[in-house]
């Protein structure tokens, strides 16, 4: 067991960028530092995140969203969400065509397949 769990870790690591603690952890285990995922759940730093594929960006009861999240005018599909991930500096602008939107999110560098497991644990929040 104490090898599958090294060979996951290491395999995580190399292909998308996690630590060992995220792979055993999951994708969501950085996340949980600010948002929840019970659907119902508290909101914290960030918005609970409990049916967010398919839903439009901002549109939570959330109150602490910046301005260019509450005028959002996309939803969290996901390649949106994937983009958010991986920069989220640079997703706000792409995803409200403005130059200078802001977001309040720090940047968390999940690209590419690290994004893609993100993206798959929010597909689970139904």
């Amino acid at each position: 067991m104490k090898k599958t769990i090294i060979t996951i870790g290491a395999l995580a690591m190399l292909m998308g960028g996690m630590t060992i603690g995220e792979a055993v952890a999951g994708p969501e285990s950085k996340c949980k530092a600010c948002h929840t995922f019970d659907q119902g759940g508290k909101h914290k730093t960030g918005p609970n995140l409990f049916g967010i594929i398919g839903r439009k960006a901002g549109s939570t009861d959330f109150k602490k969203y910046g301005k260019s999240l509450k005028n959002a005018d996309w939803v969290w599909d996901k390649e949106n969400l994937k983009a958010w991930v991986c920069d989220s500096k640079k997703a706000i602008k792409t995803l409200t065509g403005d130059d200078k939107a802001k977001t309040r999110m720090g940047n968390q560098k999940k690209c590419g397949e690290a994004a893609d497991a993100v993206v798959a644990f929010l597909e689970t929040l139904k």
